[in-house]
């Protein structure tokens, strides 16, 4: 059994796909615990959860099947997926222009637009996702997380909106939806496309 601090650093170890340690960091002793367990192996500097890690991960994720806390995910996840469509729209239109043309960023005032939409999505994302973490405590860095990348877009730093190697808001973005489907366990596949 792990304590509370091994299943988040596991939760965050299967949301990330890899997770670099820093050596005498504070998660070094959970990092043991996880590899006697058989959960994570290590992968360089990093770990990477296995299929028995991914299995004790998905049990500890899901909240209980009919109870006041399934019901409270559901209408959030439920309010989250057709504003996940219109993200998916402002993340495409942020890597390519109208006509199908990569967006070389050049043009200031068509980025501002799209980042003025984000915004407004980031406003409108935070109050659901608060309602879901006062029944999943899990999810309340999420609302943080987002609008510390969004400040980084603000403030020029292109890269914090769609990379896939820092904590960009796309990235923050994925991992809250996969979160979703991991507390009710679902999938992808009966999702509206964008």
């Amino acid at each position: 059994m792990l304590s509370d601090e091994g299943y988040l650093l596991l939760h965050e170890v299967r949301l990330r796909g890899l997770l670099e340690i820093e050596d005498g960091s504070e998660h070094a002793r959970h990092v043991t615990t996880l590899t006697e367990a058989g959960f994570v192996v290590p992968v360089r500097a990093a770990i990477r959860i296995t299929p028995d890690g991914r299995a004790a991960h998905e049990h500890w994720a899901r909240v209980a099947m009919g109870s006041e806390v399934e019901a409270a995910v559901t209408r959030g996840y439920e309010r989250f997926l057709p504003i996940n469509v219109e993200f998916l729209r402002i993340c495409n239109d942020w890597q390519v222009r109208p006509g199908n043309v990569p967006n070389d960023h050049g043009d200031a005032a068509y980025d501002w637009t799209v980042i003025d939409r984000l915004r407004n999505l980031d406003e409108r994302t935070a109050p659901v996702v608060r309602r879901v973490a006062r029944a999943v405590a899990r999810f309340d860095a999420y609302p943080r997380r987002l609008r510390a990348a969004l400040r980084r877009v603000d403030e020029g730093e292109r890269e914090w909106f769609t990379s896939p190697r820092i904590d960009s808001y796309h990235t923050v973005w994925m991992q809250l939806h996969e979160d979703l489907l991991l507390a009710l366990g679902k999938s992808r596949e009966h999702e509206p496309q964008a």
